[in-house]
């Protein structure tokens, strides 16, 4: 079967967030089932959830070779750690994965005819989750509670990529340049330390 656009985007943004998990579980000087157990955790883990929030089919139940797709991202780390064990991977290969999977979110909320909000909120579970579940099994602080863009940057890819399928654009298109915005959000936080304004009570 033929794999259209937005599958391969689908197919990368979770690889990548897969591979993500391994590496936490490579800080931990885990086993290989270990390095699966955290990549299909982090790479499946908010598409999982927002199927189950919209009422589809989850995806890799349905579809096995993305559940195929996470082992073999895991195992890659397991086979060449030396590549890929530090943290500052860990960190861009989950800043890919975050954009490209916003879209994927977004984008199968809206083919369901689901509300421009609603998309929006989809794309950022898709894109979170997962991390969210990753820290939460490595022991560290969760993405949510550090002040630098994360959360942030799947909010932006996931509103552009709404957007612009409003406005006529086709989904490709709308995905990749709506992931652009949100990996460039996140870069910036890796390269230059970009944060959001902290609360400052009266």
């Amino acid at each position: 079967m033929a794999l259209t656009s937005i599958q391969l985007i689908d197919y990368a943004g979770m690889g990548f967030l897969a591979a993500s998990g391994a590496i936490a579980a490579a800080e931990r000087r885990e086993d290989a089932v270990t390095f699966i157990f955290f990549g299909c955790f982090t790479g499946m883990g908010g598409g999982t959830l927002r199927d189950l929030l919209i009422g589809a089919p989850v995806f890799w139940v349905t579809r096995p070779d993305y559940l195929v797709v996470s082992v073999i991202a895991s195992l890659a780390v397991w086979i060449w750690p030396t590549r890929w064990t530090s943290h500052s991977a860990l960190l861009w290969l989950d800043a890919v994965g975050l954009a490209a999977y916003a879209t994927v979110g977004t984008s199968k909320a809206y083919g369901l005819g689901l509300s421009p909000p609603v998309c929006v909120a989809m794309g950022v579970i898709t894109a979170c989750f997962g991390g969210i579940l990753r820290d939460t099994l490595a022991g560290q602080p969760s993405v949510l509670l550090q002040r630098n863009i994360y959360v942030t940057a799947a909010i932006a890819a996931a509103s552009v990529d709404a957007l612009l399928l409003l406005a006529g654009l086709g989904i490709m298109g709308a995905a990749v340049i709506g992931g652009v915005v949100g990996f460039v959000l996140r870069a910036g936080t890796l390269l230059w330390d970009w944060r959001l304004p902290r609360f400052k009570p009266s």
